[in-house]
């Protein structure tokens, strides 16, 4: 709720609640702005995201349009879509389209809007002109703006003159109290002129914001403000004001930069006798050293992480726990979840700081929880765009999802994920300090005997009856070798996946065993197969490795000899 103190208002039904107030010599009614009582009913709940088309969705601007999505779905209500596109220079259909792309991506359907239509339309603001047109006219007659001819110049001077005497920057009301005939000479001679809205010179505004509180304004620190410009473009308060109003908007939930805005929009809505809406001003999203958030801190569009791999259930799971939480320790949530949950009273009014690294990880968690089927899908789609592999299905990516997906968070992960299996680093590994205490126990021995279990076939048909013949072959290798646990694992993972790390070691060589038959990876991916593997171990200067002087080929080089 709102209330104009010592200016005009609205009662609970809308109506004129008599007062006093003085304009220019005549005697107007003063009245109390509150929200009507009737918008607590499901069927009115109307919350509006509306967006300007000049650049790409913000996290901060889908944070807000997820809040007022959970507000009109657990309200029952209607989620309205409208472009703020007055703003004709900076403008594009490209950023429009951007953006509804990236708000249908993140699960957000709305119930009226472009592409949508329904019954308070034109959604887009540069097709609402000749709306604003009427309103204004209608606040001219009524005497609450009056034609402004001040030129540019008279302007600043303004401004100069009120930072001199050290006061706010205001409009000094030269033309407020003009007289019909003064006004008529400029109209004559063609003056350019705007229309100014006449500020009550004492009183103040109070509302009871959803999420602040009480927060009010003296009217003295307004000053006559601007509604339509000389060229006939009307200024965003005013325009947002009788769109709200004629969209019937019951709530608008936006972010708290908007909050100084509410002082010039609740008196627009008194002068024309509109029913102010409940307004509820979201805290800022803080980057890690509590400034705004913004592209230097790294991605801040949703189409940006989109890109990277995040997906839209782990990007609106993470942007409503900005500020919001259900009050128990559960982090994860659905978006049916989140309606379900969500209250406007548990969003916290103080700035939440964006963890992009939290988000990276509540991403993995939701990407493992996908089903198998769509998980497989996802991933085995990702590979073929990216030219690992040729089909995008099949045991092979099966089993390799499954095999990943522990070390997967983003869907981009994935891809350094394949080809690190299907790679095959010994010489950098061998050559490297943690390779070294490796080497040095006796793996030159060990490679000795992988050899000959490879040469004689023992290997192959071990690895043909799957992880029950690998487990019985490696535990028959380990007692030829007296070596078990660590001192057999270790030199065996280094000289089959030329890696000290990584997944199941027997799953991996499998997996590789089982690429170099199918043919499902792509020659441009890097792989090294089973056999060229053994080709490249068979080419190792022990020797010269534990003299820490390796004298051996790149990997590339003994594969295409």
């Amino acid at each position: 709720m709102g209330c104009l103190v010592g200016a005009p208002g609205l009662g609970m039904s809308g109506r004129v609640v008599p007062s006093m107030l003085f304009i220019r010599g005549r005697m107007f009614r003063s009245f109390r702005i509150s929200a009507s009582s009737s918008l607590s009913s499901p069927e009115s709940i109307r919350v509006r995201f509306a967006p300007s088309p000049t650049g790409n969705l913000h996290v901060g601007g889908a944070r807000t349009a997820l809040f007022n999505y959970l507000f009109a779905r657990s309200k029952g209500g209607k989620f309205v879509l409208r472009i703020e596109d007055t703003d004709l220079e900076r403008s594009t259909k490209e950023s429009e389209d951007a953006l509804l792309r990236d708000l249908s991506w993140l699960g957000l359907d709305w119930d009226e809007g472009p592409g949508v239509g329904g019954n308070y339309g034109p959604y887009r603001q540069s097709e609402r002109n000749a709306l604003y047109k009427h309103y204004a006219d209608k606040l001219l007659q009524t005497g609450h703006v009056y034609r402004c001819f001040c030129s540019n110049e008279e302007l600043e001077k303004m401004k100069e003159i009120a930072k001199l005497k050290q006061l706010p920057p205001v409009y000094t009301g030269k033309w407020a109290s003009a007289t019909e005939m003064e006004v008529q000479r400029e109209l004559e001679k063609g003056t350019p002129y705007t229309y100014r809205f006449r500020v009550p010179k004492s009183g103040s505004l109070k509302i009871n914001d959803l999420i602040r509180g009480e927060v009010s304004w003296n009217f003295d620190t307004l000053g006559d403000f601007v509604i339509m410009r000389s060229n006939g473009q009307p200024v965003y308060n005013f325009c947002v004001t009788v769109d709200d109003a004629t969209m019937a908007i019951s709530h608008v939930i936006r972010a708290e930069e908007h909050l100084p805005n509410a002082l010039r929009q609740a008196l627009i809505y008194e002068a024309l006798g509109f029913p102010m809406p409940r307004f509820a001003h979201v805290s800022l999203i803080l980057a890690p050293d509590r400034s705004k958030l913004s592209k230097r801190h790294g991605a801040t569009s949703v189409g940006q992480f989109k890109n990277m791999g995040f997906l839209p259930q782990a990007m609106v799971n993470y942007l409503a726990l900005l500020g919001w939480g259900d009050g128990t320790e559960n982090e994860f949530f659905t978006l049916d979840q989140l309606v379900d949950k969500f209250t406007i009273e548990r969003v916290n009014k103080s700035g939440a700081v964006f963890d992009s690294a939290k988000l990276r990880w509540m991403n993995g968690q939701h990407l493992r929880s996908l089903q198998s089927e769509k998980l497989t899908q996802l991933i085995g789609e990702r590979w073929k765009s990216t030219g690992i592999i040729m089909e995008a299905g099949g045991s092979f990516i099966e089993e390799a999802v499954q095999l990943l997906k522990d070390g997967i968070d983003l869907i981009t992960d994935a891809d350094s994920a394949l080809l690190s299996l299907l790679s095959y680093p010994l010489y950098s590994t061998l050559t490297s300090p943690e390779g070294k205490h490796v080497l040095e126990d006796k793996l030159s021995e060990v490679a000795a005997s992988l050899l000959n279990a490879y040469d004689s076939g023992e290997l192959s048909s071990a690895l043909e009856e799957s992880n029950v013949g690998w487990q019985k072959w490696v535990k028959s290798f380990g007692k030829s070798l007296k070596r078990k646990g660590k001192s057999l694992f270790m030199p065996l993972r280094v000289l089959l996946t030329g890696k000290l790390h990584g997944p199941d070691m027997g799953a991996c060589l499998l997996l590789v065993y089982k690429a170099g038959r199918c043919g499902v990876v792509a020659a441009q991916s890097g792989f090294v197969t089973l056999d060229e593997r053994f080709k490249l171990l068979r080419e190792v200067d022990w020797e010269s490795l534990n003299k820490d002087n390796p004298t051996v080929e790149s990997a590339s080089s003994v594969v295409s000899n």
